[in-house]
């Protein structure tokens, strides 16, 4: 598994890329492992509110399907496009070409809540016995 130090963790398996009040979101190497073969991603609308730790959008694999939950607060700028024709970028590249939505961030203070990589892989270390 890879956790890029660079980036920040939620407990449900997504991270951020800071850059400065703006993060870019994706779902984890562990996840897009997880769930095997992604065929579709149903992403959020540009200029959608979201929540932390609710869903924002959701993602169907060859396994099941499942909500990918917000890490932050915010408004969402920007979608990656080339998921809607190519969703198996997720799994070739998540923490690269395979990001879900650039964010503004409503409260910046939110990154705090998050784990480090090292943190991070503990964590799924311990949901993974």
């Amino acid at each position: 598994m890879n956790f890029p130090d660079d980036l920040k963790y939620h407990k449900e398996h997504t991270w951020v890329r800071i850059s400065g009040k703006k993060v870019t979101v994706g779902i984890t190497d562990y996840a897009q492992d997880s769930l095997g073969d992604i065929v579709y991603i149903d992403l959020p609308e540009v200029d959608a509110e979201i929540s932390k730790d609710s869903e924002f959008s959701e993602i169907e694999s060859t396994k099941a399907t499942s909500s990918v939950i917000a890490p932050v607060s915010g408004t969402v700028i920007e979608v990656n496009e080339d998921l809607e024709e190519s969703p198996e970028i997720i799994n070739e590249d998540p923490y690269g070409k395979g990001w879900i939505a650039v964010v503004e961030l409503s409260d910046p203070s939110e990154i705090d809540d998050l784990l480090d990589s090292a943190d991070y892989e503990r964590y799924v270390e311990e949901e993974a016995k």
